[in-house]
């Protein structure tokens, strides 16, 4: 076995494929677009993002944050991609999906440890390295694949998609340029509502028509990313305390704090596409573009792209796999990204990245890499072996997963901000220890290196 399979051309097997090449192993990488498409890709690029260009917050102390750092400090090719393609957007990292995706096929092709195959893989061998980072959205013969090398039922939530409307048709009379608190400038677009409007828009959303899902399945909504419409149906002010907050964001014309605020975020460097922040749903298409023109601001409003739902596939995790990302049945297949279970793309990079070590370690014949405790890396590589099997859920990753600050850690810190970036500081410290110790021998890290 001197050569590793990586299966899904995503963010989590790039990095994957990445890490174990700039290692110095061949890698052979299957990406199944275009010759098979999925219901939510456009393209044939690797690492497409389909559901916001957001990576989440880069602002220091934050668990994010702690997670990016760790990354970028691990030579991460998606984390490059990131700095490559960067959009304003506060304290966000937000991409140009276009730019971000065509960074990292370039230097996916232009490595010569890495043959790129298009084509669907439908049987999984046993006796190769193999990392599975097919993703959320793997064919269904691979599901079944999947199901049988795990022993277990497929599972799945249904996730959704935000639309994207022309920049040029948003009503700049009405809405304005500001970042919630100041944070990074005035990089969003805020569409302020009052009450009557808030009402009216609530009332049309919560009674627009849906596509229909399957009849046969039930359906699993992920919680971090409930569809508009399901929201709301938990209350008349849900919103107005989740995606249509307007805490923060006085409106210059009036220095007043609307009663509701629609955030559209930048899409691309042109700066001529925005997406509507939290604003996934499955409404049928029409019924968006009624719905949502009843935004103050966005009344003209042309859909580049129309929010949509797509079935989510990930597995069981805590019963097959450790916290190296490998099976434990068989020590020579690994998975990542979400398919494993974990949710965001910096948590799936996360996965790949430690999958794709791990993978150059199980070909060597070497001892497998545990990252370190405090890391969030390590977190979440926890989680995905350890946590309870009962009712696994997919998992984005917050302090809650973090090794908590000893009493000691904690001593003189009173308030939550600086007990967080005191466990931003240690994890951190921590990981270079541990890389220095555990990647020193680690071939070519850069992307200039292929270049």
């Amino acid at each position: 076995m001197n050569e590793i399979n990586v299966i899904g051309g995503g963010l989590a097997g790039t990095e994957a494929a990445w890490q174990a090449a700039q290692a110095g192993a061949q890698v052979c990488l299957y990406e199944m677009r275009p010759v098979k498409p999925t219901p939510a890709h456009r393209t044939d690029k690797l690492a497409e993002i389909v559901c916001s260009n957001s990576l989440k917050s880069d602002e220091p102390g934050s668990a994010p944050y702690l997670l990016k750092e760790e990354l970028r400090r691990g030579g991460s090719l998606v984390m490059d991609a990131a700095r490559a393609s960067r959009v304003p957007a506060g304290a966000a990292l937000s991409v140009d999906r276009q730019k971000f995706s065509e960074f990292i096929t370039e230097a996916i092709e232009r490595h010569p440890n890495i043959t790129l195959v298009r084509e669907e893989v439908t049987r999984i061998p046993e006796d190769a390295v193999t990392i599975i980072a097919a993703g959320p959205l793997c064919s269904d013969d691979l599901a079944a694949e999947v199901c049988r090398l795990t022993g277990d039922d497929q599972l799945y939530f249904y996730d959704a998609i935000a639309p994207i409307i022309a920049a040029d048709s948003i009503n700049y009379d009405i809405a304005f340029f500001a970042a919630r608190y100041g944070k990074g400038g005035d990089d969003y677009v805020n569409c302020p509502l009052d009450e009557a409007q808030y009402q009216t828009f609530y009332d049309a959303l919560i009674s627009a028509r849906s596509v229909p899902l399957h009849r046969f399945e039930e359906t699993r909504w992920f919680e971090a990313c409930l569809p508009l419409e399901e929201l709301a149906r938990r209350g008349r002010d849900t919103l107005r305390f989740g995606p249509m907050k307007p805490v923060g964001l006085p409106d210059p014309k009036t220095g007043r704090i609307a009663h509701a605020c629609v955030q559209l975020r930048q899409e691309n460097l042109m700066a001529d596409a925005y997406g509507l922040v939290g604003f996934q749903n499955h409404l049928r298409y029409g019924e968006q573009e009624r719905v949502l023109r009843l935004v103050p601001g966005l009344e003209n409003a042309e859909f580049l792209q129309h929010g949509q739902i797509h079935r989510n596939t990930y597995i069981c995790a805590p019963r097959v796999i450790d916290a190296t990302m490998k099976m434990r049945e068989h020590p020579h297949i690994f998975f990542a990204g979400q398919i494993s279970g974990v949710e965001g793309y910096v948590e799936s990079v996360a996965t790949g990245w430690l999958a794709g070590h791990n993978a150059v370690r199980a070909m060597r014949g070497q001892e497998m890499l545990y990252a370190p405790p405090r890391s969030a890396i390590g977190a979440l590589a926890r989680y995905v072996s350890g946590a309870d099997t009962k009712n696994y859920q997919p998992v984005n990753i917050t302090f809650g997963l973090l090794e908590p600050l000893s009493i000691e850690e904690k001593r003189g810190l009173r308030h939550k901000r600086d007990r967080h970036a005191r466990q931003v500081e240690l994890a951190l410290k921590e990981w270079d220890t541990w890389s220095e110790t555990n990647l020193a021998n680690d071939a070519m890290r850069t992307v200039a290196a292929v270049r």
